[in-house]
């Protein structure tokens, strides 16, 4: 049975196969060094949300953007990489627990650059792989020319949602009525920039100088897809601190495994310069390309297939 399945996603796999090609011409085109980093790593970013899977005394990787910064810190400028990242307990339509990432930084530039470069990498990799800028998905032709319409997380939750931000994380809705009500809302004709999430829902990203309960993040959603995760970074080790601090607390609360702090990560912290980074999902981006609905249809091999 699952022969048959890898004979009926042949096309798809072929679409993703030009993806990749179009993704690593773009960046070297543009100066970005490709680097490789440790997948089993002995300390995790804590995140209250993501759960890593252990693998013989440490684990496997959620994101390479700890080792990435430190490269980052060591004196390259712009780099980017196409990797394999690991998250326990996701599967469904849009999740594996084993998934490819495209993650990239640049130094001297902030989350309004970085808007500018997902803009250009997506549409870029669009026309390479389908000879058009735009996309189609559920019967909907989604148009990719630029520049992309943005609204704040602020607006889209007194818009859609009807409360503001600070009243859904006064009663722990933010995340329901991100996906119910904000994520369904917004335009799937058109790539979406959802920008300026709550600090406390951005653990590695910086604040807006003007308002601190605001971090310098943005999403991007394509036919009403969430497709990366993008932000200015943050650079202050000990403010770094409290936020790993902060968000361990919230694992041992929800009863999630406690991991040791980053130490070496944040030592090199104090020692990066200014940058901006992003994270790609390259599977769900497929998906786009393929004009398809689940995963699994752009996957060589799904979980229960092992």
């Amino acid at each position: 049975m699952h022969t048959y399945r890898q004979q009926g996603i042949r096309a798809y796999l072929e679409i993703r196969h030009r993806l990749l090609n179009a993704v690593r011409a773009f960046f070297c085109r543009h100066n970005f060094l490709e680097v490789e980093t440790p997948v089993r790593i002995f300390a995790p970013a804590p995140e209250a949300h993501i759960e890593a899977i252990e693998a013989s005394g440490a684990w496997l990787q959620t994101s390479p953007e700890i080792y990435m910064k430190r490269l980052l810190a060591a004196g390259y400028p712009k780099i980017f990489q196409i990797c394999k990242t690991f998250r326990a307990g996701e599967r469904g339509r849009l999740h594996v627990p084993e998934f490819t990432m495209l993650e990239w930084y640049c130094t001297d530039i902030s989350y309004i650059q970085l808007m500018v470069q997902t803009e250009s990498l997506i549409c870029e990799v669009c026309e390479k792989v389908l000879g058009t800028r735009h996309m189609s998905r559920n019967g909907i032709k989604i148009r990719l020319d630029r520049p992309w319409p943005k609204i704040s997380v602020e607006n889209a939750f007194l818009k859609y949602a009807g409360a503001s931000v600070k009243e859904a994380l006064a009663d722990d809705s933010f995340d329901e009525r991100m996906a119910f009500e904000i994520e369904p809302a917004l335009d799937p004709a058109r790539p979406v920039f959802l920008y300026d999430y709550p600090a406390s829902k951005a653990s590695l990203a910086r604040t807006c100088p003007d308002n601190p309960q605001t971090a310098q993040r943005f999403e991007v959603y394509i036919g009403g897809i969430e497709i990366c995760n993008g932000f200015t970074e943050l650079t202050d080790p000990k403010e770094q601190r409290s936020r790993f601090e902060a968000e361990l607390k919230r694992r041992e609360k929800n009863g999630l495994a406690i991991y040791p702090m980053p130490e070496t990560f944040l030592k090199a912290l104090g020692t990066m310069p200014p940058a901006a980074g992003n994270a790609v999902g390259i599977d769900r981006l497929a998906m786009l390309l393929a004009g398809v609905e689940t995963i699994d249809e752009v996957t060589a091999f799904i979980p229960e297939e092992h």
